[in-house]
């Protein structure tokens, strides 16, 4: 199992920024990727970025050259991170961290973004 834990959220003006953060900790050994994504209401979950353990990343064309994911792996604990630059309103959703593990997909309980002036 394991457990991923959310944080960074809140409201911000448009052309802020935001860092979301993801601790991921129990069986991280077999995460072979991970992300972040976000569901806006009325809308599907989406890709916003992924990451893999070897460091290749992919982006949804809507945050490319705004937003950058990130990890750091420590002893027991795989930090996920999401900075967000230039935010639009339609970046306002909830933001959801995503690990994908040989034994099972795992989710974050979700962070809210709101973008608004």
């Amino acid at each position: 199992q394991v457990q991923l834990v959310e944080s960074g959220g809140g409201l911000v003006q448009p052309g802020g920024s935001l860092r979301l953060s993801c601790a991921a900790s129990g069986s991280i050994f077999t995460l072979y990727r991970m992300g972040w994504y976000r569901q806006a209401p009325g809308q599907q979950r989406e890709l916003v970025a992924s990451i893999t353990s070897g460091g290749s990343t992919n982006y949804a064309d809507s945050v490319k050259g705004r937003f950058t994911i990130s990890r750091d792996n420590a002893k027991n604990t795989v930090y996920l991170y999401l900075q967000m630059n230039i935010l639009k309103p339609e970046d306002t959703a909830v933001y959801y961290c995503k690990g994908d593990g040989w034994t099972g997909n795992y989710w974050g309980q979700g962070t809210q973004v709101t973008v608004s002036s």
